[in-house]
């Protein structure tokens, strides 16, 4: 709002009415990605950027594959293997550090966590789409998300901006609904995992 601190009423007002236009928009599109999500059933999707992987996804449960870590979280036990050591870490997770591991939980948190601004119409690698960008309402680990989401409300990138200074980024490669999974797959089988050493944080 800098360039309209002089005298303006009028720019004023008609900034402050674009910007709230921007918002509801925003809020529409996200309203609507969330719909699209809850009516996917199970989802598979494969994503490069920061690093490659795959994560499997159902209602709130998640199942992802990345650099060497396999987490798995069922609603409310989250496991992380690190292949490296064989150590296993059980936790429950925060809904913060939720969405730093699984940004696709921002979707359905975005009302209540984050302020929300459209940010227009882009095309990225030939596929157009919606601009979204998130700020928390309270301090936390992420300071900001770009999610931008094709013309049926798929995410195709979303970019999230960590307090640390890091930034991840995820580019949807492949990415298909009504996959069928079960609880199982949501959870860490120790009888696959013989060696393993679990550190239990709960």
């Amino acid at each position: 709002m800098k360039r309209i601190f002089f005298s303006c009423l009028l720019a004023l007002l008609v900034s402050v009415n674009l910007q709230a236009n921007e918002d509801t928009r925003a809020q529409s599109i996200l309203s609507k990605a969330a719909t699209a999500y809850q009516k996917s059933g199970g989802i598979s999707i494969r994503f490069g950027g920061s690093q490659q992987g795959t994560l499997a996804l159902k209602g709130t449960c998640f199942y992802l594959e990345c650099g060497g870590v396999k987490s798995w979280f069922d609603g409310t036990t989250q496991w992380s293997y690190v292949e490296q050591n064989e150590e296993v870490t059980v936790s429950t997770p925060s809904p913060d550090e939720l969405q730093s591991i699984n940004p696709y939980a921002l979707i359905n948190s975005y009302n209540r966590l984050f302020h929300c601004r459209y940010g227009g119409k882009h095309t990225i690698r030939g596929k157009e789409g919606n601009e979204i960008i998130l700020t928390p309402r309270q301090k936390g680990d992420i300071e900001s998300v770009v999610l931008f989401l094709s013309e049926n409300y798929q995410p195709l990138y979303i970019t999230v901006k960590l307090a640390s200074g890091q930034t991840q980024e995820f580019r949807i490669l492949d990415y298909q609904t009504g996959m069928s999974y079960t609880n199982d797959t949501f959870r860490f089988d120790a009888k696959k995992y013989p060696q393993a050493e679990v550190i239990d944080m709960r």
